[in-house]
């Protein structure tokens, strides 16, 4: 299974992630993950990554789809992957899509996690306190939604035009939507 995985920030992401990748027996991968492992392994990327974070500057495209294919080249992800947190524009689903292509792959499906703004909001602030993120209040997280609508549910568009789109209620309990993930996508 080749999978992309997209949603709102609170939707339940990184948890699905976790589950959906040890159910089909792939990796899952984050862009944090990567961002991390080539800051911490003194790449070059890393550095040029840490250059932009250091700066509280985006990553630009170029970095992150670079350090995207290095790690869609690594042995483990032979038999699939689930991609989480990138694309994180169309202009990154482009590039995805000819990543694969030199790879001879495709993806199968992309996975939306759909939740209500303020079902999601009332959910990151329960996070927030606790786990003690102060800087997650309800504004800050009102506008982190509002990016993800602007620069990021594009994505959701690209993927529906190339049919590859599957929508899933993100709200309810955990083994309820990862049971919804599931079934939905295996019968694609």
């Amino acid at each position: 299974m080749r999978t992309v995985l997209l949603g709102p920030p609170g939707a339940g992401k990184g948890t699905q992630a976790a589950r959906l990748a040890e159910r089909w027996g792939i990796p899952a991968i984050s862009t944090g993950d990567i961002f991390r492992a080539n800051v911490q392994g003194g790449t070059d990327l890393g550095r040029k990554a840490q250059e932009y974070m250091s700066a509280g500057a985006l990553v630009p495209d170029e970095v992150t789809n670079a350090m995207v294919r290095d790690r869609l080249a690594q042995d483990d992800v032979a038999s699939g992957f689930l991609l989480d947190g990138y694309p994180r524009n169309p202009d990154q689903a482009v590039e995805l899509e000819g990543m694969l292509a030199d790879l001879g792959v495709d993806l199968d499906v992309a996975i939306e996690i759909t939740a209500d703004a303020d079902a999601v909001t009332a959910r990151l602030l329960r996070r927030a306190e606790i786990e003690g993120r102060a800087d997650d209040t309800e504004p800050v997280i009102r506008k982190r939604l509002e990016v993800y609508a602007l620069q990021t549910a594009p994505v959701s568009a690209y993927y529906e035009g190339r049919g590859l789109l599957v929508q899933i209620d993100g709200l309810g309990e955990i083994e309820d939507v990862t049971e919804r993930i599931v079934a939905a996508a295996e019968a694609r």
